[in-house]
Parts: C-alpha cells; sequence; structure tokens
C-alpha cells in the first residue's frame, strides 16, 4: 500500500465503479438508511464482532472500499483509539471521507484499485463495507488470500456485504423485498432509478461460496454473523502463530 497517498490508474472495470460511484458521492451518505434497510443492525453487526475479537486496544485497520468513509466513522466512534487506512478507486467519494474524518488525527486515505494495488501491512484488521461485490469472482478469491497475507497472525477480517441469492428465485425475492423497502422508506423515483443503473455494476457471490473462498484462503472461524436477505455480516480470523 502506498503510504504517501499515490493515486494509481485504475483498471477498466474498477473504471467503471470510480465513474458511477464519483458521480453519485453528492448524495451517497444522504440516502444510506434508506437504500440499507437494516442499517443499524447491519453496521452495529460489525462493532459487535469487534468487541468480541480478542485483539489490541488500539488496532490498525485498513478499510477496502471505503467510499465516504461511513464504516471508518462508526468504528472510529467506538474505538477512538483505532488507526484507520481508508482506500477506494473513486476520488470524490474519498474526498467525502476526507471531510467526514477531517478532525481525526488517525485516519489516513490513498485513491486506488484495491483489487491489484498492494495491500500492505500488517494489519490488525481489514474490513469492508458494500465494496468487494463490484469485484469478480476471481477478484473476489484473489482478495481474500491477499487480505489473509495482509493481516497479522491472530488479526480479524470482517466484510459487511451484499450477497447473491443462493438460487434465482431467493435473488429474485431479495431484489423483491429490497425494492419494496426503499420505495416504502421515501427514496425519490430519480435516485431508485440512479442506484438500480449503479447495481448494474454488481457482481454478488453467494454467502455460502465466499465462506469456503475465506477458508480456502486460510482464515479461521469463518462465519456469518448477520444476515438480512441480501445484505451479510461474513468475519474470519487469520490463526495465531501457534496454530
Amino acid at each position: 500500500m502506498d503510504n504517501e497517498g499515490h493515486t494509481r490508474a485504475p483498471i477498466a472495470g474498477a473504471a467503471a465503479v470510480a465513474v458511477a460511484f464519483d458521480t453519485a458521492a453528492a448524495s451517497y451518505d444522504s440516502l444510506r438508511r434508506k437504500l440499507v434497510p437494516c442499517f443499524d443492525a447491519f453496521y452495529g453487526n460489525v462493532l459487535e464482532v469487534i468487541d468480541d475479537w480478542d485483539g489490541l486496544p488500539a488496532p490498525s485497520i485498513l478499510d477496502l472500499g471505503a467510499g465516504t468513509g461511513l464504516l471508518s466513522e462508526i468504528i472510529l466512534h467506538h474505538r477512538p483509539e483505532a488507526h484507520l487506512y481508508l482506500v477506494d478507486v473513486a476520488e470524490a467519494m474519498l474526498a467525502g471521507a476526507r471531510q467526514r474524518l477531517a478532525e481525526s488525527p488517525r485516519v489516513s486515505f490513498e485513491v486506488a484499485d484495491y483489487a491489484r494495488a498492494p495491500l500492505g501491512g500488517p494489519w490488525d484488521m481489514v474490513v469492508s463495507a458494500l465494496s468487494i461485490h463490484h469485484l469478480s469472482d476471481d477478484d473476489k478469491r484473489s482478495l481474500y488470500r491477499r487480505a489473509f497475507d495482509s493481516i497479522r497472525p491472530g488479526g480479524l477480517f470482517i466484510n459487511a456485504e451484499q450477497v447473491l441469492g443462493p438460487t434465482a428465485e431467493a435473488e429474485s425475492h431479495y431484489r423483491r423485498r429490497w425494492s419494496a423497502q426503499v420505495l416504502a422508506a421515501g427514496v425519490p423515483p430519480d435516485e431508485y432509478a440512479r442506484t438500480l443503473e449503479r447495481m448494474r455494476l454488481d457482481r454478488c457471490a453467494p454467502l455460502e461460496v465466499q465462506l469456503e473462498w475465506l477458508r480456502e484462503a486460510g482464515f479461521a472461524q469463518v462465519d456469518c454473523t448477520f444476515k438480512q436477505w441480501r445484505f451479510a455480516v461474513i468475519s474470519a480470523l487469520r490463526p495465531p502463530k501457534s496454530q
């Protein structure tokens, strides 16, 4: 990971994601609770997983696809002694994170395509929220292996994510439920249409498949600690050296 904050040119797929989210950056935060119907439970579970982790009191944390810094802000509020390094391919999104976290001296930023850029480390924790599902399946598997290598023994990986339904019928049900919930929450029609357009970039994978990829990467205690339809929190531990 480039600690100087240099910008790297993203690959074509990442470029499409960067353009879509740079365009959405201005209104992104205002719609989060409406577009993530289980917002409090979803992000709250991330904090519960961190609290259950027998880790350091001032962990170093890499936030992949950090966007406007929402997850990092939630973690810092809960663990103000933590040090966070935020990475995102969309420069405008990360500009929002810089503004949101401007008062914190424990935060660093980098515009980069984390599917290709070195992850650095060793980190005590690698986290991500609603980002990894934009990668191809091959890149997801590769990222899980690279994340394992970048985490110190005994360190933690958390991915708060959108997952694909286990069957076509289940996926259709997930989509109908989500659409009904966000429209009932009052998402304006134009924003709903733009969200659907961004969702065309989604490349979600089933939960069980991703749990197996994490085990293949070497992680232990691989688990899904929260799931509500398409939203799931996945956690895993890099085993201590003694194991």
